[in-house]
């Protein structure tokens, strides 16, 4: 890992809109999944509700993380990478569905940002 201060600023600045990207993805899908709860025939309002509420906390979860690394706090780090390897899971169950309009802007934004958040050097740990 580079302790080079330009190259870690860089990264930070990377995995940050990175992270702020995926969830406003996130929060775009809970709200396909919310309109297509309520506009479908078979209403089921239990467990689409809770369906919401964790795309809900999952997207504005990213969004902290990301300003977290934009902030140079250490705090955002293991949620992300937590986040991120959930969302792997989600990306398989989505291929396995057939979901690839879904699955495949998830996987590619995931990847990235689990190299990034596990490389960069937390701020006081340089040496």
């Amino acid at each position: 890992m580079s302790t080079d201060p330009a190259k870690q600023e860089r990264m930070r600045s990377i995995v940050s809109t990175l992270l702020y990207v995926e969830g406003a993805i996130v929060l775009s899908l809970g709200i396909w999944m919310g309109v297509m709860g309520i506009t479908h025939e078979d209403r089921e309002i239990e467990p689409l509700m809770g369906v919401l509420g964790f795309t809900v906390l999952g997207g504005f979860g990213l969004i902290a993380c990301g300003r977290a690394f934009a902030q140079k706090k250490n705090w955002g780090r293991a949620p992300a990478v937590l986040a991120n390897l959930i969302v792997l899971g989600v990306v398989r169950y989505q291929f396995d569905g057939g979901f690839f309009i879904g699955a495949v802007p998830l996987l590619l934004l995931s990847i990235p940002i689990l190299y990034l958040a596990i490389s960069i050097v937390p701020e006081g740990k340089k040496k």
